[in-house]
């Protein structure tokens, strides 16, 4: 197989899986087999094209030209490949914790529910692959629409809310200065093609550079640098999964993918060093960064409180392309991989505990360990990772972010790195402490402390009393507990292909 024919399955599979989906929709065992079958099938494509891009090949497709010097085309490129990898390989286990999730809870209307799900890796890995502005736009609002439903899935009046909030923000940013920017770089260069060392060089000077780079960073919503989050948080209504999706598998990955596209793609790292114009951005990026750790503190709400977590673990994404240093570049796309596997175990995590306990505030997990070991096990493993700790893969990827901003002789920004990984402890192991440490609280409604406590130790103790999630929750949160650690010892591959980017020097 060819790698144009690969890339055009690559786009194609989650498309024709939505198809499959809603045909299969009276049928729950054949819509859900046709789901994962996808999920494998576009993993296995995109697989396919690594040892290439290795190489140093840049495999594209093109599809249409809508006009001379505008296509829609693909091309894939390092920093591509890794997000289509993280896009495809995550929808695998999301979908088998869709599933369990979907039916132990009971969930509605599941064969919109797929089909959107299905749509969003079709528009993720268009954008993860496309070979211009006009392609990588075009997917990105299909992105934001076909993930509206999703967010407004339990059709109640919080949920139209988030709804409007998410559309509102996204839409808006996208429209007024996302678009603004492609078609002033359009009039600037007289081409929308990404291209190694950027396309602005001696196109735009001064004031102008910032300005341009500041609609391309807020423009991006889905990247969520303060004061465009607000529809993260409240996107939270939807159901876990769809949670995971937009923090781990498509959404914010698209966002901040779509940030350093344009960072190296379009300005290139050596312009931006030698204008001086991405400063600013380290600054809103480190304001974002401690703002929203700091809030997350205050979030008794497990869901909300990883929401804000989100928006800081994006902002060390831009933080490394705003340096302009290849090492800084390398540690964004490395954090892209792992706080995706990271935070997609939290928020499986997340779900499995109110599936299992009905439980959705951090003050009321106290004792949940001892009957959710393998959820509270798997959930210290992904907050290991999202803090930085050896042995999971979040150490490597702060550790060249670290670099990079010593590289660029930026002290300051060591420091925010350090702070923010101090205050990620502050609001992810309160919950590990209570739910292992602490003994159960009373039952509210019959003053008696849950049957766990005070059973005889010849019946198996604290631990007899085991109540996890349904298999296909828990299955797929240990997966991904482990490959945080596997991230640990697979970093030099990640790094190795982040290597093989083009800076254009």
């Amino acid at each position: 197989m060819s790698p144009e024919t690969s890339i055009g399955l690559a786009i194609s599979i989650p498309l024709m899986g939505a198809v499959g989906i809603g045909l299969a929709g009276r049928r729950p065992n054949l819509r859900e087999f046709v789901t994962v079958i996808s999920a494998l099938s576009v993993f296995g494509v995109v697989l396919s094209l690594i040892p290439g891009v290795m190489a140093g090949d840049r495999p594209g497709l093109t599809v249409l030209e809508v006009m001379p010097g505008l296509a829609l085309a693909f091309e894939v490129e390092p920093l591509g490949m890794l997000y289509g990898l993280v896009a495809s390989g995550l929808w695998i286990p999301t979908a088998l914790y869709a599933i369990g999730y979907c039916r132990g809870h009971g969930e509605e209307n599941q064969t919109r529910f797929f089909v959107c799900f299905a749509l969003a890796i079709f528009a993720a890995l268009g954008i993860a692959f496309a070979r211009n502005l006009f392609t990588l736009f075009l997917f990105y609002e299909i992105l934001t629409l076909s993930t509206y439903p999703l967010v407004t899935h339990y059709g109640n009046d919080e949920a139209r809310r988030a709804g409007r909030t998410y559309l509102g923000i996204l839409l808006t940013t996208s429209i007024l200065f996302l678009l603004l920017a492609i078609v002033w770089t359009w009039k600037l260069s007289g081409t929308l093609e990404f291209t190694p060392g950027g396309i602005l060089a001696g196109r735009v000077e001064g004031p102008l550079v910032a300005v341009l780079l500041a609609l391309y960073a807020f423009g991006t919503g889905k990247a969520a640098l303060m004061p465009f989050h607000r529809w993260l948080p409240a996107a939270m209504v939807a159901p876990t999964p769809v949670s995971a999706l937009l923090h781990a598998v498509a959404i914010v990955k698209a966002g901040v993918f779509t940030v350093m596209k344009v960072i190296v793609y379009v300005f290139g790292i050596d312009f931006l060093n030698e204008t001086g114009a991405s400063i600013w951005l380290m600054y809103a990026a480190s304001f974002t960064l401690l703002s929203a750790s700091v809030v997350a503190l205050t979030k008794d709400n497990l869901k909300a409180r990883l929401a804000y977590s989100t928006i800081s673990q994006l902002a060390y994404i831009v933080l490394g392309g705003a340096l302009a240093t290849a090492t800084g570049v390398f540690g964004s796309g490395m954090h892209i991989a792992m706080h995706a596997m990271g935070k997609i175990t939290l928020f499986f995590c997340a779900g499995a505990i109110f599936v299992a306990s009905h439980k959705k505030n951090v003050s009321e997990m106290d004792g949940l360990g001892r009957t959710m070991p393998f959820t509270l096990s798997a959930f210290f493993l992904g907050s290991m990772s999202i803090i930085g700790l050896p042995p999971t893969g979040g150490a490597w990827s702060k550790w060249y972010l670290a670099l990079g901003a010593a590289e660029g002789h930026h002290a300051i920004f060591v420091a925010v790195l350090m702070v923010s990984s101090l205050l990620s402890i502050g609001y992810l192991m309160p919950l590990v402490g209570r739910a292992f440490f602490l003994a159960p609280k009373p039952d509210p409604s019959s003053g008696e402390m849950p049957s766990s406590e005070g059973q005889d130790s010849s019946a198996g103790g604290v631990w007899s009393n085991i109540n996890e999630a349904p298999f296909l929750c828990v299955a797929p949160l240990c997966a991904t507990a482990l490959g945080c650690v596997a991230l640990f010892f697979f970093a030099p591959d990640i790094l190795g292909l982040l290597q093989t980017m083009n800076f254009g020097r």
